[in-house]
């Protein structure tokens, strides 16, 4: 089943699933066992999920597709036992309000997520980058922080994924950014998020913002 996903799914479930390690290691439920699920996710998603596009596209299946069937089960056992946060609760408002598939949406909304958090959990944020194969020698934490968002931006283009979600009107983030906040990992946010908050990260995905 996983060999003959068409390329754009292969995509989006992949981000996906990076979406959930990285969530899973900078929620407010993050714990040292949890931790050691999600950085080795990381590392395998980053190191395979490029491949495992390619191999789509091709139609000869290879070890791209093996690597994320492994980093989406290691994900999975980690987050599961801690939660998400708010690119998740926004992502599912996205795929309720305009059918947007849940990968999609993960992956847009995750540099913009990792940005808003970065104040409570730049620490992290610089692990990740590690995670993601950066080399963060010589680099201050808010440095390898911001090396690890713009990472995630990286791979995100790579796979093809849209930067816009061009569904979305403006007059409807309000409705939006409440649904959002209602969402049942919106609480696992490592940083308070106000309404109005919200109403700003989701314009940052909106085209008629």
């Amino acid at each position: 089943m996983m060999a003959s996903m068409p390329a754009g799914l292969t995509a989006s479930t992949g981000m996906d699933a990076l979406t959930h390690a990285i969530e899973g290691y900078t929620t407010k439920g993050a714990w040292e066992l949890s931790d050691m699920f999600h950085f080795e996710a990381i590392k395998l998603i980053s190191e395979n999920l490029r491949d495992s596009v390619a191999e789509a596209k091709s139609g000869q299946p290879g070890s791209g597709r093996e690597g994320m069937a492994l980093g989406q089960y290691v994900a999975g056992m980690g987050f599961s036992n801690v939660g998400l946060g708010i690119d998740h609760a926004m992502a599912h408002t996205l795929s309720a309000h305009y059918d947007t598939p849940h990968g999609v949406a993960c992956a847009m909304l995750l540099p913009i997520a990792m940005e808003f958090n970065k104040p409570v959990c730049a620490e992290r944020l610089a692990k990740v980058a590690v995670a993601m194969g950066v080399d963060t020698t010589g680099m201050s934490t808010d440095e390898a922080a911001d090396a690890a968002i713009a990472a995630v931006k990286q791979l995100s283009a790579d796979v093809n994924i849209p930067h816009v979600c061009e569904a979305m009107k403006a007059d409807e983030i309000e409705v939006l950014a409440k649904d959002a906040m209602a969402d049942a990992c919106f609480p696992g946010n490592p940083r308070e998020a106000t309404l109005d908050d919200v109403i700003e990260l989701f314009k940052k995905i909106c085209p008629a913002a």
